[in-house]
């Protein structure tokens, strides 16, 4: 007895001292959480299998993740839910609709906009649970908490809808169009508009708490941390306000239009940007001092994500860039469209464990292990070669006919020269003659 006691004790000591994995946390909404951090801080050596699949339309918007499957939809309307280790096809849902804004997931139930409305699907059984028709399109993506789902539209309304069955909490008239998503710290809740304005909301009734003019509209999604609210504007700068009041901490000029939205590292005091300049900026977030700077090859309205020393950035030259987010420097890039069909990678990245995922207006989803730096093959590369093959093929013929023509060229003049030195006998009778 003594010694199945011992034995048992031993077991549950060597159990519990073994290295057990953490569970990654998953990927609900844009940026990850309501406050746009774009991180997760149980991040762990998961790592899935690289791969590609095709949505078959431009993808503007980036994926969500809960319980190892990736939820992401094209601008044909197509909501595709994928095997996140295999990037096998499990179902897909036809909107029927325009799709520019990503997917928000909790529970059961994905919230999207659509040229519609706003759409609730259970992902259970695939059936609509219901719409919410809005008068112009929600490109916004919605930030859901507890159970209250927040969104703009592009009639200029801001709305809260009881995420169970779709009824109006409020609906607040801001102007302009609302394409960003809103961000949500304590009571209050933060978005954009068009007209130029940052606003501050309550969460609950949604009146106006304040509101920030700057010089343009804005289309970037505010960020939020160490009761910092930070948003990027058309008008080519970068502002960072206290979130109680509105009042401006500090700003920065980003020398062209910004519609990439800010990342905030608190743990880092680091702030990163992208801008249509083709720059991913770091700055400190508690003064705005510069710290580093990236040049890609096109404007960047990708907004980054972070893991672990990295940052991840895409571009509009069709690249998705890895960086030291401490220094700048460039870890490893990856362009699927082999530099000869680039597409624009405006859509956000989403780090899950060690496995990145990206999609751009290519119409693709990319699965990349940031440990290994092993990207997949990509379906661009066969045109590449293929492409690179005819070149070769033609240049082969080319060289081959200008040979063929140059040696025609050449006989051609050796025959004239010899008509030219052939002595004719007759000639040479005459002379003899005339000399004599």
């Amino acid at each position: 007895m003594k010694k199945r006691f011992m034995f048992c004790l031993l077991l549950v000591i060597s159990l519990s001292l073994s290295p057990i994995s953490a569970v990654d946390s998953d990927w609900p909404m844009f940026q990850n959480n309501v406050k746009h951090t774009g991180y997760i801080n149980e991040n762990t050596d998961y790592v899935v299998n690289t791969w590609i699949h095709n949505l078959e339309s431009p993808i503007y918007a980036s994926p969500a993740i809960q319980d190892n499957i990736i939820y992401i939809a094209s601008e044909n309307g197509i909501l595709k839910a994928i095997n996140m280790e295999t990037g096998e096809l499990k179902w897909e849902h036809d909107f029927g609709s325009s799709i520019k804004g990503s997917p928000v997931i909790e529970d059961n139930i994905l919230y999207i906009g659509t040229e519609k409305g706003l759409s609730a699907i259970n992902i259970d059984n695939q059936k609509i649970e219901w719409n919410y028709g809005t008068s112009k399109a929600v490109e916004s993506t919605p930030a859901i908490e507890n159970g209250t789902i927040y969104f703009g539209s592009n009639n200029g309304h801001f709305y809260a809808l009881n995420g169970d069955d779709g009824s109006v909490i409020f609906d607040n008239h801001l102007g302009g169009k609302i394409i960003s998503s809103p961000a949500i710290s304590n009571e209050s809740i933060f978005i954009g508009s068009t007209n130029g304005k940052l606003y501050s909301i309550n969460k609950n009734a949604g009146d106006e708490i304040w509101s920030y003019t700057t010089g343009d509209e804005i289309v970037s999604s505010p960020a939020i941390a160490d009761d910092k609210v930070a948003v990027g504007s058309s008008d080519a700068n970068l502002y960072v306000l206290n979130i109680s009041d509105g009042s401006p901490v500090w700003e920065a000029n980003m020398e062209n239009s910004v519609k990439s939205s800010p990342l905030m590292d608190p743990h880092d005091n680091n702030i990163y940007i992208g801008s249509d300049s083709g720059n991913i900026t770091c700055f400190d977030l508690r003064d705005g001092t510069f710290k580093w700077s990236y040049l890609t090859g096109k404007a960047i309205e990708s907004t980054p994500a972070i893991s672990d020393n990295q940052i991840i950035v895409g571009s509009n030259d069709g690249s998705a860039y890895i960086l030291n987010k401490y220094t700048g420097e460039i870890d490893f890039t990856y362009n699927p469209g082999t530099y000869i069909f680039n597409s624009p990678i405006t859509a956000s990245p989403v780090i899950y464990g060690n496995s990145l995922f990206i999609s751009g207006n290519d119409g693709y989803l990319y699965a990349i292990d940031l440990e290994k730096s092993t990207t997949p093959f990509s379906n661009f590369l066969y045109y590449t070669l293929a492409i690179l093959v005819i070149i070769l093929i033609v240049a082969v013929i080319a060289i081959r006919a200008i040979r063929k023509r140059s040696n025609t060229n050449k006989k051609s003049k050796r025959d004239i020269l010899n008509k030219e030195v052939e002595i004719d006998p007759n000639m040479m009778n005459m002379d003899k003659d005339d000399k004599k």
